[in-house]
Parts: C-alpha cells; sequence; structure tokens
C-alpha cells in the first residue's frame, strides 16, 4: 500500500507500507476522502519532511477491522477522524480542568499512543480506536470530511463567543475563515464583516453570511471605523494564519475588544505591545478542540446551520497530490477546500 507523505520542500513522495492490521485498541479505515489542509500547505512549503501522522489528518472512511479489545466501533461503521474524551487521570483532569486534558492535547497532535506512520492522503489507516467517532449519519461523505477543520472553527467561537449583535471581524478566507464566519453568525453575531484581499474569495464569504467584505489594510480599518462610529469591532477572528495579521486584528478591535487567535502564522509577528495595552485587549487562542465538539458541530452541519457544500471546491485522486498542492501554496489558486480520494 501507498501513502503520499511530504518529504520536503514542495516534495511528495508516495511511500510503501504494509496493509494495515489493527492492534488490539485500534481500528483500520478504509479512507473514503482526505482534506487538504492550510498545515499541510505550510508542511509542503518548508524545508525538510512534514510528520508523517500529520500530513493528511481530515478524513473520513469506513472502518474495515477492528481489534479485539474495541467494543464502541464496529465494521462497517463511518468514521470522521477525532479526538478522545477527557481521561480524567491526567494532570489538568485531575485539576477539573477537562477541556484542557492532556490526553485529548496528545490525540490532536497525533503523538504518543495515538501516532501513526502516516496520514489519511492512503487508502487505508489504522488508528487508536478513540480517534475515531461515528459520522453523523445526515452529513455527506463531502461534509463528513471535513468535520475536523470544522470543529476546530467550531471550538474557536465556543471559546470565544460573540454576543447578541456584535460586530465581528474575520480576518480571512480561506475554509478556516469561511467556516468560523458561519459559526460566528450562529453564535448571535449583528455584523459580519470578512476581510480578505482575494476577490473570489470575498464573494464566497458574501455568499455564506458576511454583511460586509473588503480587503485588508486601510479599505477594512476605515469600514470598521464608518460601521462603528470608530469604536472598532466586538471581536476579532484572525483566522489568514500570517505575522501581520495578529496586529491588524488588535488594530481592528475595539477597545475592551476580544481578539481570538486561529490561524497559525508560519513566522514571529512584529506587534506594538502599547495600542495592546492601551485598547486593553483581550486575547484568546484556540487550538484543536474536544470529543463533544465533534457530535455538536456535527448536528449544526447536518441541521444546514453551516454551508460546507460551498466551501469544497473539488476532489482529486490521489495519484494528483502533487498537483494540488503546487497549486494551493502557489498563492494564486481559486480553489478552497480540496478533497482527496484514494479509492
Amino acid at each position: 500500500m501507498k501513502a503520499a507523505l511530504i518529504t520536503d520542500k514542495e516534495t511528495i513522495s508516495f511511500l510503501e507500507f504494509e496493509d494495515p492490521e489493527p492492534k488490539s485498541d485500534e481500528v483500520v479505515v478504509e479512507i473514503t476522502l482526505c482534506g487538504i489542509c492550510g498545515t499541510d500547505i505550510h508542511g509542503y512549503k518548508t524545508p525538510g519532511p512534514m510528520r508523517p501522522s500529520i500530513c493528511g489528518h481530515e478524513w473520513t472512511g469506513i472502518v474495515s477491522k477492528a481489534g479485539s479489545e474495541v467494543n464502541r466501533i464496529n465494521e462497517g461503521d463511518r468514521v470522521v477522524v477525532a479526538v478522545p474524551p477527557s481521561c480524567g487521570s491526567c494532570d489538568s483532569c485531575r485539576a477539573g480542568q477537562m477541556e484542557k486534558c492532556m490526553t485529548v492535547l496528545e490525540a490532536t497532535v497525533a503523538a504518543g499512543r495515538f501516532d501513526t506512520p502516516h496520514g489519511g492522503f492512503a487508502p487505508r489507516i489504522a488508528v487508536n480506536h478513540w480517534r475515531t467517532i461515528l459520522a453523523n449519519s445526515r452529513l455527506s461523505e463531502i461534509q463528513a470530511a471535513q468535520i475536523e477543520p470544522t470543529t476546530i472553527c467550531f471550538h474557536a467561537v465556543r471559546s470565544t463567543p460573540p454576543r447578541l449583535g456584535d460586530v465581528v471581524v474575520v480576518q480571512g478566507a480561506g475554509p478556516i475563515g469561511l467556516t468560523t464566519l458561519q459559526w460566528a453568525r450562529v453564535a448571535g453575531a449583528g455584523t459580519l464583516i470578512s476581510v480578505e484581499p482575494d476577490s473570489n474569495r470575498r464573494d464566497v464569504a458574501a455568499n455564506l453570511g458576511a454583511d460586509y467584505t473588503v480587503e485588508a489594510g486601510d479599505p477594512a480599518q476605515n469600514l470598521v471605523n464608518e460601521l462603528t462610529s470608530g469604536l472598532g469591532a466586538d471581536v476579532v477572528y484572525e483566522c489568514a494564519g500570517v505575522a501581520p495579521a495578529l496586529q491588524s486584528a488588535v488594530d481592528l478591535a475595539r477597545r475592551g475588544g476580544k481578539v481570538s487567535l486561529i490561524g497559525l502564522a508560519a513566522s514571529d509577528a512584529i506587534t506594538k505591545p502599547g495600542e495592546w495595552l492601551r485598547k486593553e485587549i483581550s486575547v484568546f487562542a484556540s487550538l484543536g478542540y474536544t470529543h463533544e465538539e465533534f457530535e455538536m458541530s456535527m448536528s449544526y452541519v447536518a441541521d444546514g446551520k453551516v454551508d460546507l457544500d460551498a466551501i469544497h471546491t473539488g476532489s482529486i485522486p490521489l495519484t494528483e497530490i502533487q498537483q494540488a498542492f503546487s497549486e494551493l501554496s502557489s498563492g494564486t489558486s481559486e480553489q478552497l477546500k480540496i478533497l482527496v480520494d484514494p479509492r
């Protein structure tokens, strides 16, 4: 069996692996679709190999084999990649901070007992059964394949919720930004502003509920000032994942406003601490999600509250993955979410 891995900068290699057999606490999942994530693109553009278990971490599929100790997942079940419930025994759990469980964090980054020799850019994968969760039966395959990144955004907005009627800015209109935009609407935002340099993505944002779309920089600052009588936005979600966007998020927020960091910048950011202090900005950061949030986000998507079909712009066979990564990393692609079908 061949799996696609990023082995160096702008290099994807098909490496040979034995067909997986589950350990006693594992399941083997036949991958139906695996999304290409922004993290994958960062890895593709960075010198050196990407960690194998992270390369292709947004997948859905059908369980074909289950280990002897597995009784919560059965062969034939459709699952999505997820994290386990809080373990109840790590330092965080014993301190009563179940939502910060170290076992869940370990699963989020596929470390320790949750590590795998490759990701979902493969026909099948063996994983600890706690890394899977039953897919909501009302979800399409395309929706199920996007639940992992969707839950990242759900967790972020749930952690930094707008109040009813708030003015909310979402920086970036890639898949994460477009999903965050929709969750902010579900959470009760009053005015939604999408800040995005690409006109095509701004159009998608408008179709998904943005009241205003605008380019970054002075146009965004002027629009926010106009809409808020100079006060600034109540909440700014930073989804662009570029270093200068950190300070611009603070610039767009009102005094006493909130900034939520979701996008991961690959380089250090230059900031103006005096402005953060003067504005008394509350800064939040979101990494990952919880087990229950997978269930909750799937239900919202199944109910039609969040549109993932509009974000999916194409599916490709595994053999075309190099071309897809090259296009997505170019900075000029009109694609949003590409799904890889290894079948």
